[in-house]
């Protein structure tokens, strides 16, 4: 599986970063994951849709983070990616923790993604 994300997605990590200090590990946790199972899993992850895209984007609500001791998958972070079965590829769009915003987005998924 490659892995690849928007500069965005790197902005978005950078910030977060300053709160959760251990988020580059969680993400390579979330990494290993979806190299084994990269498609949507209720009620982990679900695909999003009403967007006019062809491109399978799932947003991911359930995100182990070791900086919320005792909160474990219920640590409120949520991830997006673009997910390309045919190549196999997955491309990270958006990080954010769900505090900080009620929804994904979709200016943003739909200015990159077809």
């Amino acid at each position: 599986m490659i892995f690849e994300d928007l500069p965005e997605f790197r902005k978005d990590v950078k910030t977060l970063l300053k709160k959760y200090r251990t988020l580059n590990e969680d993400l390579s946790v979330v990494q290993q994951v979806l190299a084994v199972m990269p498609d949507e899993r209720p009620p982990f992850s679900m695909r999003i849709d009403n967007l006019g895209l062809k491109t399978c984007i799932i947003k991911v609500k359930k995100i182990a983070c070791k900086a919320l001791k005792g909160k474990g998958v219920q640590s409120g972070l949520r991830l997006v990616y673009a997910y390309f079965p045919n190549e196999p590829k997955i491309v990270f769009i958006e990080l954010y923790h769900k505090s900080d915003k009620d929804n994904e987005d979709r200016s943003r998924i739909t200015g990159n993604f077809e």
